[in-house]
C-alpha cells in the first residue's frame, strides 16, 4: 500500500472554505477503484492546518490517481488557497488497511 499523510497551510481567508473547494476532487478520488481511504482533518492546534491522510492499493493505483483530471485540476485549483507548499510524507508499506492497536483496548 502507498500510505501517505499531506500537510496543507491554508491562506486566513480560506480555512473555512476549504473543505467546499477540495470536494469535487476528494469525491473523484474516492471513487477511484485502487483507493483505499481520503481523509481530511482539521488541525486542533492550527485552524488554517488541514492534514490529509490517503491510501493507495498499490503503485499502480497511485499512478492512476496523479494522472487522473481530477487530480490535474487539483494541483491547479488549490494553490490559491494556500499560504505555503504542502509538507508530504509518502512511504510504500506492507499493509492492506488499518490494524487495530495494540497499545490500547476498548470493549
Amino acid at each position: 500500500m502507498i500510505f501517505i499523510v499531506v500537510k496543507f497551510e491554508t491562506k486566513p481567508e480560506w480555512s473555512d472554505r476549504w473543505p467546499e473547494l477540495v470536494a469535487s476532487f476528494t469525491a473523484a478520488t474516492r471513487a477511484e477503484a485502487g483507493n483505499l481511504w481520503f481523509e481530511w482533518s482539521r488541525s486542533l492546534d492550527n485552524p488554517a492546518e488541514y492534514v490529509l491522510v490517503e491510501a493507495f492499493r498499490d503503485g499502480d493505483a497511485g499512478g492512476v490517481h496523479v494522472n487522473s483530471d481530477h487530480f490535474k485540476r487539483a494541483m491547479q485549483d488549490l494553490p490559491q488557497a494556500l499560504a505555503s507548499t504542502p509538507k508530504i510524507v509518502s512511504q510504500t508499506i506492507e499493509a492492506s488497511g488499518w490494524s487495530q492497536m495494540g497499545e490500547m483496548s476498548v470493549d
